[in-house]
């Protein structure tokens, strides 16, 4: 397992962020971070959380933050008796300030992880090291650690639940009825445009495209909606313009609407 996994920052975005930092501000006056320990599950994994609470008019971001948004790194390296870690990130919101787009949360993020330890019968300890970024009017770096013994009880916790239950619906419970991508080149990279047979998430719809690979730059998608069909067209650029090799099977992509959020895994060609 790689325990520390560091997402790519784009370094516009963080002299675009970071040029209006207030140096007086203290950490502790915008987020309060925290452990809920979870419970363990029938197979055998640990479910935990973090939860932060965020002061009214603050947001931190979503794993693809958007525009200038910084995304959390977690580092694992401190656990003992943990093989992997996944994260079941809730339904984010978007926010637009100033002709600016950046996804993520406001106010309450309870963020579950479910840990696949070593060796399911023995005792699983997390530790773990978070950098973020939150923002306002300013953008405050911030950074937290927690460590704890997590419980074999298998009692739920209702807020991890919720969280849980908050998660984008797949392809299958959303009834895409297909979906398929198509990969061009163009000058400095590649050009995906997505086409995708679904109902409508309501509202102004916004597609985000990950690709799976890292230092990967991917434009904010151009959408547009026909009936049950969507389109969006995103432009990616690889890191020091390098050649990308896409793996349609990597290719990761969520639409954000105003009622739901949809995730699909991977895309089939035209």
């Amino acid at each position: 397992m790689m325990y520390k996994s560091r997402s790519f920052l784009s370094a516009i975005g963080l002299l675009a962020c970071f040029a209006m930092v207030g140096p007086a501000l203290a950490q502790s006056e915008v987020l309060q971070a925290s452990l809920r320990k979870g419970w363990k599950l029938p197979n055998g994994n640990q479910m935990a959380a973090f939860q932060l609470q965020l002061q009214d008019g603050w947001k931190t971001y979503w794993r693809a933050p958007g525009d200038n948004g910084i995304p959390p790194s977690f580092d694992w390296s401190g656990s003992r008796n943990v093989k992997s870690v996944e994260i079941h990130w809730p339904r984010p919101k978007v926010f637009s300030v100033g002709g600016m787009q950046t996804i993520g949360y406001s106010h309450e993020l309870v963020l579950p992880v479910e840990i696949v330890p070593l060796d399911p019968k023995l005792p699983v300890e997390l530790k773990a090291a978070v950098d973020l970024g939150v923002c306002s009017d300013i953008c405050v770096p911030a950074s937290f650690n927690v460590a704890a013994a997590l419980p074999f009880a298998a009692t739920k916790d209702e807020r991890i639940e919720r969280a849980l239950r908050a998660r984008p619906s797949t392809a299958k419970e959303a009834g895409v009825a297909s979906a398929n991508c198509e990969i061009l080149p163009n000058k400095g990279g590649m050009q995906l445009t997505a086409n995708l047979q679904m109902p409508s998430t309501g509202g102004d719809e916004v597609v985000v495209v990950e690709t799976g690979l890292p230092g990967v730059w991917v434009s904010a998608a151009d959408v547009a909606r026909r009936g049950g069909a969507l389109q969006a067209v995103v432009d990616m650029v690889g890191p020091a313009g390098a050649a990308l090799a896409l793996q349609r099977g990597a290719l990761r992509i969520t639409v954000l609407g105003k009622h739901r959020a949809v995730e699909l895994q991977g895309c089939a060609a035209p």
